[in-house]
């Protein structure tokens, strides 16, 4: 007795740990304990015993491997979601990763600075950053399957308990929070659709951006000032403040030369500028404290560039390479949070000191249509001062207020919808654009009037062919646009036929910029060698562009270019300038008639001179009154090859060389028709004796 009531005892122990301790079991081995001991489970969680493990969220609780003896063992794979860590913070572990949340977001917003404003496209490009690593975060693998996990869990628990659990009401709002990126990009959608020009009201918006008022050339455009014509482009002006800053070795290792290089009017000569940029991370670290010593500047006529020193301790601290606080995108759009800049450009005031001008956007049509720009900040290079200014109360000084490209885009906005969005895509009655330009860039250039900056384009029709039927000049400082319709050649098809002209040198033009020869239209454009160095210039007729004159210098093709217009009846040679002509007399020794382009033209060369003299018809319709013999006097403008007459003063006084070879010329004229009519002579003598013998 006393042995089976300590054996029944133990066998009482071990049922109270859980153990299925039948007496058959034992009797078999204890295989039926194993069957019993891996098959039962308890009902719910109340029913599994505690063990240490049991505090893992999400972990596995009893259910250990089957066939075992003795209590369930936990299993050491044990998958933990993220989410339920978060839950199991603390009260101060959650702040705190709240606190570090926040910092990362304001270091983010800090270093990529964009605007808080819906209207901006890289705040909603933030946004949807942010959005997307929170959705992820929210209802990712780890939080969706510990949902689930709970879920299942939840169903097998005591079906009796109706009141949602803590962690449901959690998983819930988890799935709620989660939709809030979703609402966020809905919303960004839709503004985005209501921009567009094919949402109803839209079309009838975007033409109204830009007024273009419709001038004609020769009354607007005053006739070309040869002093002050740009006669390089950028890459040219580029290549030499590069050549000039490689002058000055105090510089050259510590600082390198910005390619922006802004074309602005300064003391009324067309220049660009350029700001110096530090060499490297440790120039900047070395020379920061200083600053930027100087600027370059480049004289668009004479081609001069200079490296201009600022007064000492004036150096620019303010430019695109400071990496931090002093950068200035990051500066200005940190002291104006809620503006949306636009490009930002490099300029000199009068007094040859640097500013930032920096143009604020607006947007006018739904949530990021319309750009406009309607105000503008001056930031000082030097000390980062800053004004805030309309657009109407921009300095004299200011060149650059509105970027080219954007006054671009508000041409072409009207040139597509001033009929319509229908009409744009469909009829295209009226639809025009700018000309595409070359190598895949936009097709503009800019010249200086009334002293400001002013951009010019061709316009095209939209089916784009190799003609324009216009241009427009768009003032860079007002928004003032100017539309001039004249047919002609694109300013590509002007470029090939200029480099035509010299193609065994392999020149290649320059975008052309628009200028006004005699009240012509004319393309005038440099011609450069692979150097990137100008070599000659080319003037060219829009209207008529096989009218292209080469000179090596801008005097010399702007005579050429004046004789081409006058030898064609373009324009009257009277109106061809007095001084470039001279005046010549003597006996014409040949006379040539020629029709070239339609054209009627009288070469004539004098006697005791090989200069060839074109007497284009009908301006110099006289020249028919005239024969070989005959003496002349005229007007003319000297050429490369072929001498254009201006006018006929009539039978000239000649001289007694001229004299002289007009009598040789009549003694050998003489001489040859005695030996004709000898010849003539001896060949009747002959016939008539033949004839008499044979009779």
């Amino acid at each position: 007795m006393a042995d089976n009531s300590g054996f029944d005892a133990l066998l009482e122990a071990l049922k109270k740990s859980g153990m299925n301790v039948d007496k058959d079991t034992f009797a078999n081995g204890g295989q039926e304990n194993q069957q019993s001991s891996s098959t039962s489970q308890p009902s719910s969680e109340e029913e599994q015993p505690e063990t240490p493990f049991s505090a893992f969220k999400g972990g596995k609780k009893g259910g250990g491997k089957k066939g075992s003896k003795g209590p369930d063992v936990p299993d050491f794979d044990i998958e933990i979601p993220f989410k339920d860590r978060l839950e199991n913070l603390t009260r101060v572990g959650k702040i705190v990763l709240a606190v570090v949340a926040v910092l990362v977001l304001l270091v983010a917003y800090w270093w990529f600075h964009p605007p808080i404003n819906l209207q901006s496209e890289d705040t909603w490009f933030f946004i949807v950053v942010v959005c997307v690593v929170l959705f992820l975060f929210l209802s990712g693998k780890g939080a969706t399957e510990g949902f689930k996990s709970r879920r299942g869990k939840k169903d097998k628990a005591d079906a009796q308990d109706t009141m949602p659990s803590a962690k449901s009401q959690s998983a819930k709002t988890y799935r709620t929070l989660s939709l809030v990126p979703i609402a966020v990009l809905v919303v960004g959608a839709l503004g985005l659709l209501l921009s567009q020009s094919f949402f109803p009201g839209n079309a009838e918006k975007y033409p109204t951006i830009l007024n273009t008022q419709n001038l004609d050339f020769a009354e607007d455009i005053q006739e070309v000032d040869y002093s002050q014509i740009p006669v390089i482009d950028r890459d040219t002006a580029i290549v030499l403040g590069n050549k000039e800053m490689g002058t000055i070795a105090d510089y050259v290792s510590q600082f390198e030369v910005d390619d922006l290089y802004s074309q602005i009017n300064y003391k009324g000569a067309p220049v660009r500028v350029s700001p110096l940029n530090y060499a490297d991370l440790f120039k900047w670290l070395t020379n920061r404290e200083a600053g930027i010593p100087a600027f370059a500047v480049v004289n668009m006529t004479t081609q001069d560039a200079e490296i201009v020193r600022l007064p000492e301790g004036q150096g620019v601290k303010y430019s695109q390479s400071e990496p931090l606080a002093r950068n200035i995108d990051r500066y200005v759009q940190l002291k104006y949070p809620f503006y949306m800049f636009d490009e930002k450009s490099f300029e000199i005031d009068d007094d040859g000191h640097p500013w930032w001008i920096c143009p604020v956007q607006k947007k006018t049509i739904g949530l990021f249509g319309g750009v406009t720009i309607d105000r503008v900040v001056l930031c000082d290079a030097v000390t980062g001062e800053c004004q805030d200014l309309a657009v109407a109360e921009a300095p004299q000084w200011v060149d650059r207020v509105y970027p080219s490209e954007l006054l671009i885009k508000q041409y072409n906005w009207y040139g597509a919808l001033n009929n319509g969005w229908i009409n744009s895509w469909l009829g295209q009655q009226g639809v025009v654009k700018t000309t595409p330009g070359v190598s895949g860039q936009l097709g503009y250039n800019y010249i200086a009037k009334d002293d400001d900056v002013w951009v010019y384009t061709g316009v095209t029709s939209a089916t784009s062919d190799s003609s324009i039927i216009g241009f427009v000049l768009i003032n860079q400082r007002t928004q003032e646009s100017h539309f001039y319709s004249i047919a002609g050649a694109t300013e590509a098809s002007a470029m090939e036929s200029a480099e035509g002209q010299v193609q065994n040198l392999r020149y290649t033009a320059t975008f052309p910029i628009l200028i006004n020869v005699l009240n012509q239209p004319t393309y005038f454009m440099a011609l450069k060698d692979n150097a990137g160095l100008v070599k000659k210039f080319a003037m060219i007729d829009i209207q008529r562009y096989q009218n292209v004159a080469v000179g090596d210098t801008v005097a010399s093709c702007q005579e050429q270019y004046e004789v081409l217009l006058a030898s064609n009846g373009v324009i009257n040679p009277a109106e061809v300038d007095s001084s470039s002509m001279t005046t010549v007399s003597g006996v014409i020794s040949r006379m040539a008639q020629a029709v070239i382009d339609g054209n009627s033209h009288f070469y004539v060369t004098l006697a005791g001179s090989s200069e060839v003299y074109d007497f284009p018809l009908p301006a110099m319709v006289d020249i028919v009154t005239y024969k070989e013999g005959d003496s002349i006097a005229f007007t003319y403008l000297k050429g490369e090859t072929i001498n254009t007459v201006q006018a006929i003063s009539g039978a000239g006084a000649t001289s007694a060389a001229d004299t002289n070879a007009a009598s040789a010329m009549s003694a050998a004229e003489a001489a040859a028709n005695a030996t004709a009519d000898a010849a003539t002579n001896t060949a009747d003598s002959t016939a008539t004796n033949t004839a008499t013998n044979t009779a």
